[in-house]
């Protein structure tokens, strides 16, 4: 069994094709399918995360996993309510059960909650490798949701001062 685990954040239909459709979203999209592939041909486990609030309700239509994704039986789930993915759920004891020690993380959205949940695994002491062209996020604080793609890769890639190295890699170098 590895001991790393594909992590996807919150690529649902209401989160990346909403009033503003995510940046790059085609292409991040494909990233994310190389990455499943990459991760199911390791034997790594994959793990779905899925955000829900009140205008993101459980089971509505918008809070559905991308269409696009190659999904599959077996794959597992992550219902949360906060940006950070391991704020009050079963993340933690997911990874522990699996023996994980390392995360890819991709998904949505790179300014909220990709970067609250990448932060908080490099705290609890993973080994995180962003997959830098499979997250995005909408354009926001008079910044396009690229150059907040691109902002955020160059502070992770610069980012030194932690437990374990934190990488970002493109999904082709995984």
């Amino acid at each position: 069994m590895s001991d790393t685990a594909l992590l996807i954040i919150d690529v649902q239909v209401g989160v990346v094709e909403g009033e503003l459709r995510a940046a790059r979203l085609d292409s991040v999209l494909d990233h994310l399918n190389l990455a499943l592939a990459k991760a199911r041909q390791r034997g790594m486990p994959v793990i779905f995360v899925q955000h829900e609030e009140d205008d993101l309700p459980h089971g509505s239509a918008a809070w559905q996993l991308h269409p696009k994704l190659a999904r599959q039986d077996g794959d597992l789930l992550v219902f949360k309510r906060y940006g950070d993915s391991f704020c009050e759920t079963d993340l933690a004891q997911l990874l522990q059960t699996y023996g994980v020690s390392k995360l890819w993380i991709g998904g949505a959205a790179t300014d909220f909650c990709v970067d609250s949940t990448l932060r908080n695994a490099v705290s609890r002491g993973y080994q995180v490798t962003v997959i830098g062209d499979a997250h995005t996020t909408v354009s926001a604080f008079a910044l396009s949701g690229e150059q907040m793609i691109d902002h955020f890769n160059a502070a992770w890639g610069a980012t030194s001062a932690t437990p374990q190295p934190l990488r970002v890699l493109p999904a082709a170098e995984l």
